[in-house]
């Protein structure tokens, strides 16, 4: 098993970074293999609805979001990472992420469907509650079981060593990893003999008709 940790700051090796290695640590102790993947400090353009992702599986963009997207389906979890910007999550996470679950969504693609995800946010001071409930928002619509840890998972710091003397956020951020693992292991013996829930067309609705 597999969880991929997605890096949402402009800084490669900053705090967001620091909170997901130590996730990272706590899921490789339960034998959970981890890759990170940093989406970088470039220019991340928001949707343009184009719609040209229900052809095509993917984003008619050509950056970061179709790298993520070319081997997602390979992992069994993720951990989305983001610094308070404005509290609330980054612009360049936020555009990712539009991008990211649209052309999934709406290319048929099955990348995600029932995998765990988690976010974890990093702030100096405050805005993580904010983001926190922002990011989980994605995992809600793509049916992403939401995993939690033993107090929001948020961490403390305007520098990387500020962030590791936050013990507390740290201990967050394994507890987390723990809690991953653990469901991970959980939903691989449940789906020996569980059978998947049904898959009934979605239907669409809106407030004038």
């Amino acid at each position: 098993m597999k969880v991929l940790l997605v890096n949402g700051s402009p800084h490669k090796e900053g705090c967001t970074y620091t909170a997901l290695c130590a996730v990272s640590g706590a899921l490789n102790l339960n034998g959970i293999g981890t890759d990170m993947f940093w989406i970088g400090n470039k220019p991340l353009s928001g949707c343009i609805a184009c719609r040209k992702c229900r052809d095509l599986n993917r984003c008619v963009l050509q950056d970061a979001v179709n790298e993520f997207l070319e081997i997602a389906g390979d992992y069994d979890g993720f951990v989305f990472g983001t610094p308070v910007h404005w509290a609330g999550a980054s612009g360049a996470i936020t555009s990712f992420l539009d991008r990211v679950f649209y052309a999934d969504l709406n290319g048929g693609g099955k990348r995600f469907y029932l995998k765990p995800a988690a976010a974890v946010v990093s702030a100096r001071r405050a805005g993580t509650t904010a983001a926190w409930d922002q990011m989980n928002k994605y995992f809600g619509l793509m049916q992403m079981p939401i995993i939690t840890s033993r107090y929001w998972n948020m961490v403390h710091g305007a520098a990387p060593e500020e962030v590791r003397q936050d013990l507390e956020g740290m201990q967050i951020m394994e507890t987390l990893g723990h809690n991953m693992a653990y469901f991970l292991k959980c939903k691989e013996v449940g789906s020996k003999i569980v059978p998947p829930p049904p898959e009934e067309p979605q239907v669409y609705t809106n407030f004038i008709r």
